[in-house]
């Protein structure tokens, strides 16, 4: 929750025009055996002083019960003195305090305080205390800590002894207790046991969320835009300045983006996702997308920031041309994060719940790197909205796509995050074409729909020219959840239908050509969550004398898609028909380590779904 929250505080400062953090304070308690033992903490450090990620200082405030759950033992509880050390990374100031004195504790927190206001950085007040009822309330402690509970039982308690020295000091001998009395039938009269400091208060900065409420998935969203603006922002896209001298490499993906802008050539993938932020900020809706590489892009395809050749520094040696786009535009924010996933994605998802109205993007370098973050994933992205009511437009770039890299660059986990899809909590997508990328992109604010949008991004596909677009499909129509056949076939005569998603498309319709068929249908499922059950049964209807439907991968049979889609196909399939699988065999590794193995794999499974169907095979 560390890194959400200083999201959440980071989204209110920047509504607020307050980059130093004057009006709003982040305030994290922690237990002591969390605080250095889990290392999101250190992530989240690290990120303190960064500048897409700062918060103006945070004060951490420890619950030092010097037990944890059961290790008390200090040879086994950390490596080092006090559970505060990890602060030393960040040289902020701790203060340690006996929880039994509660003027000190509130003497350290005002120090604290006065410290994070004025020099803006991180301040630890580490609270020594102790556990009274062990790990929970039905905990038997001393089964682990018999002589230190032996103590605590003889304690009298914090409120006892503070009572006892307000008494020494004349202030009443039943003060103490006359406190608590009241405090109780405060309770039991159901009235406030303090008085609220303010009432009817409604902040200007509030976000409105009434307009994400109750919306569906399958809502419409206008996503093209008109001929003349996508030419006026693409020039202004385009254009880099006199002043900045760009490497050769960079100045012709400019200048071949120039082309695509004046409708000369396709569009490619790195244009489309150029032009959808362009048309967002130039819309008004500012665009933050942070991760490691992410300004130019790992695959070096999206070039958001132009460095000078002649100049270093970020601040005066580099060009946004998406900050350039139009007059009074929204921000675009593009912050090359630290190599951290865990805490950069928790403070993505933190911001992008306190501003629905920015488009927040996380990148992973590869795909498979969000795995670091995979408890961000499974405690909020994929379960907050039906846990806690809190809708989250978050979106999420991972690339994806089986080019023979190997283990650790292949496989995004298309699996893990099917296996979460339930209760229409995220929108997971896997476009294949430039047109479908800008639409979809566009789709995420446009619509007044706040879900986490899971982005499959492609490697290969980046300069794949099949993959491009003609300019036509951007000034009209929408993300297509399902893309039909494309070549011309006679639909009474095709036999066979092969749906897949991703890249392998683009093989699977080379060895079609290659074969000579005329009568195997070829449709790409775009959006696999929520599965588009009319668009996908609209398809295979148009094929009656279809007998057979092979659903084809790159992942092995235990990932990918496969296990979690065949019944979403087998739900629309005709009576008679028969549905079968190609891909890798199952595998505990994403993918084989050796190039050429990987090639015989790839065209085994492409083979594989133009021959006869084996294996496990499901009929209507």
């Amino acid at each position: 929750v560390n890194p959400v929250v200083e999201g959440s505080v980071r989204a209110r400062m920047d509504r607020r025009a307050d980059p130093k953090g004057s009006q709003v304070l982040p305030v994290l308690v922690h237990g002591d055996s969390a605080f250095g033992g889990q290392g999101v903490n250190q992530e989240t450090l690290a990120l303190a002083q960064t500048r897409g990620y700062t918060t103006g200082g945070t004060v951490h405030i420890i619950i030092n019960n010097q037990i944890g759950f059961t290790t008390s033992d200090p040879r086994d509880m950390r490596s080092t003195v006090y559970c505060t050390d990890i602060v030393k990374m960040v040289e902020a100031p701790v203060l340690h305090v006996n929880g039994d004195d509660p003027e000190a504790v509130v003497l350290a927190t005002q120090l604290a305080l006065e410290f994070r206001m004025e020099f803006r950085q991180d301040v630890v007040v580490d609270i020594t205390c102790f556990r009274k009822l062990g790990h929970n309330e039905q905990d038997t402690p001393s089964l682990t800590q018999p002589l230190m509970y032996k103590k605590i039982a003889a304690h009298p308690g914090t409120r006892k002894l503070y009572a006892d020295k307000l008494a020494a000091q004349g202030l009443g001998a039943t003060l103490g207790d006359d406190m608590a009395k009241a405090y109780r039938a405060a309770m039991d009269a159901g009235k406030h046991t303090v008085d609220p400091v303010l009432t009817n208060f409604k902040s200007k900065y509030a976000v409105d969320w009434s307009p994400f409420v109750g919306k569906k998935w399958t809502d419409a969203g206008d996503t093209a835009i008109p001929l003349t603006e996508w030419k006026r922002l693409s020039e202004k896209l385009t254009t880099i300045p006199d002043t900045v001298t760009p490497h050769q490499l960079v100045k012709k993906v400019y200048d071949d983006r120039a082309a695509m802008g004046r409708g000369e050539t396709n569009v490619d993938w790195g244009m489309g996702e150029s032009m959808a932020f362009a048309s967002l900020v130039a819309s008004g809706y500012p665009v933050r997308l942070s991760g490691e590489d992410c300004g130019r892009g790992t695959f070096t395809h999206r070039h958001a920031v132009i460095h000078d050749q002649n100049r270093e520094k970020w601040d005066t040696g580099t060009y946004v041309p998406l900050q350039n786009v139009a007059d009074n535009q929204a921000p675009f924010v593009v912050i090359d994060s630290i190599l951290s996933e865990e805490a950069v994605l928790g403070f993505e998802y933190g911001y992008a719940g306190s501003d629905p109205n920015t488009m927040v993007i996380w990148e992973a370098q590869f795909g498979d790197f969000a795995n670091g973050a995979q408890v961000v994933i499974d405690q909020f992205i994929a379960s907050g909205e039906v846990k806690w009511g809190r809708a989250n437009g978050l979106t999420l770039m991972l690339p994806h796509g089986y080019e023979g890299q190997g283990p650790e660059h292949s496989s995004a986990r298309l699996e893990r995050f099917m296996q979460l899809a339930a209760d229409t909590n995220m929108q997971i997508v896997q476009p294949t074409t430039a047109s479908q990328i800008f639409h979809v992109l566009r789709r995420q604010m446009v619509r007044d729909l706040r879900k986490p949008l899971i982005i499959f991004t492609p490697k290969s596909l980046l300069r794949n020219k099949d993959a491009t677009s003609p300019l036509s499909e951007f000034t009209k129509g929408a993300f297509q959840t399902v893309i039909p056949e494309s070549k011309a076939l006679k639909d009474d005569k095709v036999k066979r239908v092969i749906a897949c998603s991703g890249k392998v498309y683009y093989d699977l319709v080379k060895k079609r050509e290659e074969k000579e068929l005329d009568d195997v249908a070829i449709i790409r499922v775009e959006q696999l969550y929520p599965f588009p059950h009319k668009a996908f049964a609209a398809e295979l209807k148009k094929y009656p004398n279809a007998t057979d439907i092979v659903w084809c991968q790159d992942e092995p049979q235990n990932q990918g898609a496969w296990f979690f889609i065949q019944h979403n196909i087998h739900e629309n399939m005709l009576d008679g028909q028969k549905l079968g699988y190609s891909g890798r065999a199952a595998s505990a590794s994403p993918a084989v380590g050796y190039s050429h193995l990987h090639q015989e794999q790839q065209k085994a499974l492409v083979d594989g779904a133009f021959g006869k169907l084996k294996g496990f095979v499901l009929t209507k």
